[in-house]
Formats: structure tokens, sequence, C-alpha cells
């Protein structure tokens, strides 16, 4: 039996989830120089919808003259995903593209990815952490450079805070304590919000208490989308909310920005991206904002709340030039100035790749907005803190309409099993092995 469908190229690239690449570190050696120099320049088509992403494809021109990048806009998302599909099972697909660490997995046991290893799997390896390593490793092969590491943060109101007379929370025991003592402060008031419409914080949450959403046994695929931790996760929110402990609402509207433009909401859940955003949405509110570690279950935890890698489609007639542009817009000073420096909105990414931190903090001047809160110094030490092993299944993106669906209708444990048979179904129908 094999794990994808007989039609797939990549029947064995699925089969387990490697946590070490088996290739040597590269060290320092210019990615560039890996090129070669063919004897006309090779001109890579590019597909993403990241901001930033035509002002690094031109550095990268000015520099490889044997490799030359043409950058085409998508929209993010299921639309941008379902193009670069099409176009790839139609034989055009570009030679490179963005891809969000949730939907690679979907990718790779489609057949639809090349594969990297020997092109980019050394430096993968030697440039960025464990965990991140992990997401983009499967079967022993590496499917894509990674970008950037999003481990959760809390962002919260520091006068509001003092207000209730309330210490930052660490766990979230506190935190719970924290969002009654505010609650009763000031009637309008709460710690937070829930909304039933994101179910990747879901995720994240479940991430850091320990879940496991998909794992490999054997040839099998194993779903865990309502396993003990993720219903621990649930079952908390769920009773924040229950108990108006935080306020019930959505984030992919308006509502919850409302909430944060009245001073009605005390914190919230983001990741490193979040802060330049934020000070852009609601410069009203500069100094009064901090940044603090995500609360936790008794010992320092975090899991990935986003982020973004660079693939190539299957069908890419210049592999070698394309892992050669992935790895250097990763890896790159130049390229990581090129990509937040061009932006009309300060970006406040974080690249997974250590050595690139320094430099995107550089970058990034929130002018007192977070009281001196240092979004690069935080963010960076909770990258040690995300929990190692953690797998993105093969049909995430249905999983995900199933929660969200689910969420809208009960409560978030339906949610989480309205995920688990969604997932489950959909790894059968496409040709998977499901484990029992």
């Amino acid at each position: 039996m094999k794990l994808i469908s007989r039609t797939s190229r990549l029947a064995l690239a699925v089969v387990t989830v490697s946590l070490a690449m088996t290739a040597t570190a590269c060290g320092g050696e210019d990615v560039g120089s890996k090129a070669g120099s063919p004897a006309k320049p090779v001109t890579l088509t590019y597909w993403g919808w990241t901001a930033g992403a035509q002002q690094t494809a031109d550095e990268f021109n000015k520099t490889h003259k044997d490799i030359q990048v043409k950058f085409s806009q998508i929209t993010g998302g299921p639309d941008g995903y379902a193009k670069i599909t099409n176009a790839i099972k139609a034989g055009n697909a570009p030679d490179l593209a963005g891809i969000e660490y949730a939907q690679l997995p979907e990718f790779a046991s489609q057949g639809l990815l090349e594969d990297l290893s020997g092109e980019a799997g050394a430096t993968v390896k030697a440039k960025f952490p464990q965990a991140v390593q992990d997401l983009v490793t499967l079967g022993g092969k590496t499917w894509a450079v990674p970008f950037d590491a999003s481990p959760q943060l809390l962002y919260y109101r520091k006068d509001l805070f003092k207000k209730a007379g309330v210490e930052v929370p660490k766990t979230w025991d506190e935190y719970k304590k924290a969002g009654e003592k505010i609650k009763k402060a000031d009637k309008n008031v709460r710690i937070g919000g829930w909304g039933s419409d994101d179910p990747m914080l879901l995720a994240a949450l479940s991430w850091q208490a320990g879940a496991k959403w998909y794992s490999v046994e054997g040839d099998a695929w194993k779903v865990g989308i309502n396993d003990a931790a993720s219903k621990k996760v649930a079952d908390y929110w769920q009773g924040l909310v229950k108990d108006d402990v935080v306020l019930k609402t959505t984030f992919a509207g308006d509502d919850f920005n409302k909430y944060k433009t009245d001073g009605k909401v005390a914190s919230f859940i983001g990741a490193s991206w979040s802060a330049g955003g934020h000070t852009v949405a609601f410069p009203k509110q500069s100094g009064k904002w901090g940044i603090a570690p995500l609360p936790n279950w008794g010992t320092p935890a975090s899991g990935m709340y986003g982020g973004t890698t660079y693939a190539v489609p299957k069908g890419s007639k210049h592999v070698k030039e394309a892992a050669v542009f992935a790895q250097w817009v990763a890896t790159d000073a130049d390229a990581v100035k090129a990509r937040l420096s061009s932006l009309d909105a300060p970006s406040s990414a974080l690249p997974a790749n250590v050595e690139m931190r320094d430099v995107a903090a550089s970058l990034f001047d929130d002018k007192g907005y977070f009281g001196g809160d240092d979004v690069y110094k935080i963010a960076g030490a909770q990258v040690d803190t995300i929990v190692p092993g953690w797998t993105w299944g093969p049909v995430q993106v249905g999983a995900n309409t199933a929660i969200q669906d689910a969420a809208g209708k009960g409560t978030l444990v339906d949610a989480l099993d309205a995920g688990q048979e969604a997932a489950q179904k959909a790894i059968k129908e496409r040709g998977l092995n499901l484990a029992k």
C-alpha cells in the first residue's frame, strides 16, 4: 500500500516526517555561486502575493547576471493556490511560488512540487531552526526554503492592565484571572477576544499545548485534530467566551478592530508580523501597547501562527536556478533589506534564518509605539520555544473550512470533531492511507 496515490511521483515522499536532513551543511558558501554560468541568462518566473516580492526580484537581478527573475503578483489564499495548481497541471507552472507552511504538504503529497533536497537541503539544515526545518521536510526530502518564523506573542494595553492592577500573565490560568479582574475594573473592557473564523489560531494554540494534528504511522497518515491537547485548548477558550471573560467576535471583519479602536480590548494574540501593521492601523495608541511571550500551560512554549516558504512547482525547467533564488531570498542580507525596506507600511516579519534577524530588526522602527519592547528580541527568543514535531497534513485547507463552519454553529470541541472527520474523509478520497 502507498501513502499517496499511485499516479503521484512522490509516493514515498510523505511516508515519514524527517527530523533531520541527510545532506551535510554547506557553511557560509555563497548560494549564488551554485548556479554555474549558463551560455545565456536563465529567466525564472516567480509567483507570489507578499509585499516586497517585486523589489526582492529587482535586487536579485542587479547582482545575478546569469539568472534573472520575472515576478508576477497573484492573490493570496485559496484563489492563489488554485491558480498555481491549475498552472502546474496545465504544464505552465512558474519556476518559483510562495507557499505557506500549512499548505506545503498538500502540494507535496499531490506531486506538485520539485524535490529540492540536492539543491537546498544542506542550506535548510545549516541555516534554520529544527522546528522550521520540520515544516519543509517530508519523507526525508526538502520541499521548500523557509522565509519567516512566527511564534505567537501577546500584545497588550499597558495602560488598561495598569488601571486594572494586573500583571502580564505568564500562564493561561493567570490570563483567565487577569481577564476577570479587567472586566471587574471596567465593565466595558475585556482582556481579549475569540473569533470562530480563525481556525489557524486554534491550530497554533493547540500546537503550543502539545497537540499533533497530523503524524505518520508506517505508510499512513494519522489525524489528531481532536486530540486531548486540542480539546483542552478548545474547552478553555469556550469557557472564557461563556463566562464573558473575552469578547465573542470575528477577526476577519472590522469587529475586533473596532473594539481595539474603542479601547474595549486589552490584549490580542499575534506573531512578530502583527507589530508593523498594528502601528499603522492604530497610530493614536502609540505608547499604550506592549509585547510579551504568549501565556503557556506551565512551561514556556509556542506554536507557529502563519509563515511562508519558497517552493519550486513541478515542471520547472530551471530547478537548480530557482533553488539559488529561493536560498538567496531567505539567507542574504540584501534580499531581506530589499523585501522589508520597500514597503509602504513597516514590516516586522521575523526571518527564520537567525543570521537575518538583526538585518530585519534594523529596518523596523516603531518610533516608541510599543514603549521600548523589542518585537524582534522577544519573538526571536520565542522561536526556541516552538514545540518540535508538528506536521501539517495533506488536507488542511478542507479541514480549516470544516472547523470554521462548525465553530460558527456550535462549540469549539464540535469544531475540532468536524475538522477531524473532514480531514479523515479527504485523506481517503485522495487515495492516501489513513491510520486507524
